[in-house]
């Protein structure tokens, strides 16, 4: 089983406009809800190839209800904690020649939520995968997610971690199974920048020296690459296509890595399959269907 914990998940709110005005009212061309958050995106997509998941976290008020429908509607297997104050953020996306993002803060967390939520944690057994993305709700301590990994240390789970800055740097000691900065992110958690494959090689060596296993790094158009823990690099180029929106990809590549290797993939196959569901998801709205994420998976497949 794969639990994915999304502790400030959102509703996001995407605007489509042909082009920005500063004068005038701006007419929107077609607009719609989503659920979103790293951890929800994950579950989602990995259900949609087949395996097991269960998404945790917090919702709040009226969008948390839509959120949860929303949820429901597309199947995914969740027990989300409901927060007696506040809402579930909702943040809004303009889509136009560019994308802009204004993400909101999440609501508050009572001590007794909290409790709550660690109760449905301890269900997790040895062989599950735990899933930790995402920020942490502004009134909880910062180091939440060591207490959540020195909770089950005595427990044989796989940690995966994508969190930014000092929430993941935190975690390494943990040595946990996985960790997927992207290229950006990866950079600044050492203050330079990383584009070329020399440098992210160099700055993923120094994460799996802090400890991490395995670094799974997203570079966008330019793909990913991998690195294991048994030593081996792994890279997949991108495939060429027009980005419909970049929302989510990096949790479907995440979650179609982790189910190849559910399925006894090795770990270049199990990364052409993530490729294949990052591809897949930025070229459509919303998250790739199965359909279309197995064209892509031949096509990384193919010269194998």
């Amino acid at each position: 089983m794969i639990y994915t914990l999304t502790l400030n998940p959102t509703l996001d709110y995407i605007m489509r406009i042909g082009k920005i005005r500063h004068d005038d009212i701006n007419r929107v061309d077609s607009a719609e809800f989503i659920y979103g958050g790293k951890g929800i995106n994950v579950s989602a997509m990995v259900e949609r190839l087949g395996f097991e998941s269960r998404a945790l976290g917090f919702v709040a008020g009226f969008s948390g209800g839509e959120f949860l429908r929303l949820v429901a509607k597309d199947g995914v297997h969740c027990d989300f904690t409901e927060l007696s104050r506040g809402c579930t953020r909702i943040n809004v996306k303009i889509r136009t020649d560019h994308e802009l993002d204004f993400n909101a803060a999440g609501p508050e967390v009572s001590d007794q939520e909290l409790a709550d939520l660690f109760s449905k944690l301890d269900r997790i057994t040895d062989g599950d995968t735990l899933v930790l993305s995402g920020s942490v709700p502004k009134n909880l301590p910062p180091d939440l997610y060591e207490t959540i990994i020195r909770r089950y240390a005595d427990r044989d789970i796989r940690v995966v971690a994508d969190a930014e800055g000092d929430l993941l740097l935190r975690l390494l000691r943990y040595k946990p199974y996985l960790i997927k900065p992207n290229h950006h992110e990866l950079g600044r958690f050492f203050g330079v920048v990383t584009e070329t494959d020399g440098e992210i090689d160099l700055y993923a060596r120094k994460l799996q020296e802090m400890g991490a296993r395995n670094v799974l790094v997203s570079r966008a158009e330019k793909g990913s690459r991998l690195y294991d823990e048994e030593g081996g690099v792994h890279s997949v180029d991108g495939i060429k296509g027009e980005l419909v929106d970049s929302i989510g990809c990096g949790d479907s590549l995440l979650a179609g890595f982790l189910a190849g290797r559910m399925r006894g993939y090795d770990y270049e196959k199990a990364l052409m399959l993530g490729a294949a569901c990052g591809t897949a998801t930025a070229f459509c709205e919303g998250l790739g269907s199965v359909g279309e994420i197995e064209k892509y998976f031949r096509v990384l497949t193919s010269g194998k």
